[in-house]
Parts: C-alpha cells; sequence; structure tokens
C-alpha cells in the first residue's frame, strides 16, 4: 500500500497542548516596554480573547470548532503516503513515511492554523487582519483563511520575494487580500528603514514590525495574526500529527525517527509534539528519535543562542526565550 486516507468523520476533533505536559513550564514571555512577563492585557491589541486564551492555556486538548472543522473538511484529513520508490533508490530496509500537507488550498500546511485565527478573530468583531509573509505561505493561507470568513487582510511581504515572486502576491491578491511590499511608507518602521538605505529588500524581521505597527495604529479594529513561534500556532497544526498517529496505525506502524524541518516551528510542532507528547506521558508504543532539520543559513537551534529577543526588527513584539 503507499496511499493511507482517514475519513473525513476520522478527523481529530481537537488539537493537542503540549503545554498540558512539558517537564517544566517555558519561561515567560516578556513585555517589550516593561521587560516583565506579560499579561492577557497586555496581548489584547494584537490578539483576540480566545488566542489568548489557547496561548497561556495548560489543558491538554482544546476543541476545534465546527466552523473550522468544515473549513479543514475542504482538504483534511491529508495524506500520509509510503515513500516506497525513494526506498529503492536508496536501498534501504527503513519503512519511509512522509505526511502531504499540500492538498491544502493554498499548497501548505499554513493554513491548518490560519483558518482557526481568522475564524477566532472573526467572533470577536475583528474589522481586519494585518500580518507578515516571506515567500509567500503564509500570507497567501491567512488570504484564504480571511476570505472563508469576510475579514479583511494585508500583507506585508518582504520586498525581496514581493520583487521575485510576483505570483504570490497575485494569488493572495486573488483571495481578496492586500499586498504590500516591505520597507514601506505606510509605517514608521518602513520610513526608517528606507531612511538608512533607500535600496533595502527587507527582512520577514521588518515585515513584522510594519504589520504590528498598521495593526496597533489602525482606526479600524485590527488584529495581527503570526503563522510561525507562539504556542497557539504549533497547537494548531498538532492536527498533522495526531492524524499521522492514526494513519500509521492503519498501516501497523510506529516511527523510529521523526524528522521534520524547523524554522519558527509550525511544520515541527505539528509534526512531532503529539508523539512527544505521548512519550511525555508514558504512552509511547517504542522509543523514538526526532530530528530538527534547519537550513545551514540561518542554524538558529545548532549555533544560535539560548536567549531573550525581539520577534521582529523594531523591537515593537513581546521577547521569547528560544
Amino acid at each position: 500500500q503507499i496511499k493511507y486516507v482517514l475519513d473525513e468523520k476520522d478527523m481529530p476533533t481537537h488539537w493537542y497542548n503540549i503545554q498540558a505536559d512539558l517537564p517544566k513550564p517555558l519561561p515567560p514571555v516578556l513585555h517589550p516596554g516593561t521587560m516583565k512577563p506579560v499579561t492577557p492585557a497586555d496581548l489584547a491589541p494584537l490578539f483576540p480573547e480566545e488566542i489568548i486564551k489557547q496561548e497561556v492555556s495548560l489543558e491538554r486538548y482544546i476543541e476545534i470548532p465546527d466552523e473550522v472543522q468544515q473549513v479543514y473538511k475542504q482538504w483534511r484529513p491529508s495524506p500520509l503516503y509510503r515513500a516506497r520508490n525513494l526506498e529503492k533508490a536508496l536501498g534501504t530496509p527503513a519503512k519511509i513515511f512522509y505526511k502531504y500537507e499540500g492538498v491544502s488550498p493554498t499548497g501548505s500546511h499554513k493554513p491548518n492554523t490560519a483558518v482557526p485565527q481568522a475564524y477566532y478573530n472573526k467572533l470577536a468583531g475583528t474589522k481586519r487582519i494585518t500580518t507578515e509573509t516571506g515567500a509567500g505561505q503564509w500570507g497567501s493561507s491567512l488570504a484564504f483563511a480571511g476570505a472563508a470568513f469576510g475579514i479583511p487582510v494585508e500583507v506585508y511581504q518582504v520586498k525581496i520575494s514581493y520583487e521575485t515572486k510576483p505570483y504570490r502576491s497575485i494569488f493572495m491578491e486573488s483571495f481578496g487580500a492586500k499586498c504590500t511590499p516591505s520597507p514601506s511608507t505606510t509605517t514608521e518602521s518602513g520610513r526608517a528603514a528606507l531612511a538608512r538605505d533607500p535600496k533595502c529588500a527587507g527582512s520577514l524581521g521588518l515585515a513584522i514590525s510594519e504589520a504590528v505597527e498598521s495593526c496597533v495604529k489602525s482606526d479600524v479594529p485590527s488584529k495581527y495574526c503570526l503563522g510561525s513561534v507562539l504556542n497557539h500556532v504549533l497547537m494548531h497544526q498538532t492536527i498533522v500529527g495526531l492524524e499521522s498517529i492514526k494513519q500509521l496505525e492503519l498501516a501497523g506502524e510506529y516511527p523510529d525517527v521523526i524528522v521534520a524541518c524547523t524554522g519558527g516551528g509550525s511544520n515541527f510542532g505539528g509534526m512531532c509534539f503529539p508523539f512527544i507528547g505521548q512519550k511525555f506521558r508514558g504512552e509511547a508504543k517504542k522509543p523514538f528519535k526526532v530530528v530538527a532539520v534547519e537550513p545551514a543559513a540561518c542554524p538558529s537551534l545548532t549555533r544560535g543562542k539560548y536567549m531573550y529577543d525581539y520577534g521582529d526588527t523594531a523591537g515593537l513584539t513581546p521577547l521569547v526565550k528560544s
């Protein structure tokens, strides 16, 4: 057998929150102004109440709202494949499986969190969402989610990506989003960057600064959405690993090694956290190894410093120790 597919009725109805099973709590997120642990009130200018609750929740499972499940079912459950041709090419006795998230409307795993974030903003009465994107996967996914729930989305895209990947901005605009190359002249952060370097190609940190600034200074009730790093984002992505556990059961297998790419953590957390949670709770069927694969151009896990830092260039975001 090559493909393992779950029926819609077997799609997980809850996300998994790894904070419930961690051996010790994560270091607190710090307020950029006071350098003290943030409170829910500190996050309110950026996120709706339900998202803030999920960010700090210690509940093991959070129910997926019916409205979100209905959108998910456009492509979920996603298939698990047995990579038999790769096994043959490698001449390996290993059984290799991969989870294919490319079946989503925007071609990546990012809608798994974009959809619930847009939904909770809709419930909160948000009239506009801002965000950033690099290559465009996250921006196009939030544009899709905003269209699904009727919320305008404004995306600040790293200028070099905006210029070299024009079809990404067209894709976002096809869903009704506004796409602005960053740095732009619409924010203080963008104008300052252009003053320093009129030919600035931009960065993801700068695009985040512009998106956050655009959110908090808007006259229209606005919120900000992030596609990686934060707990609620990684929790939404765990539907990937939860489905994989069920699909591997269909195949009569349990992993010896789990491999996932990692940057901001949404791909890695989505696939690996449900398995790691089983290990923490003593429910894993056997010992397994987890391998996080990162780009040599940005080796934050293997060569970075474990310390507090801002998530953006202008220092507008809370500080996370990572």
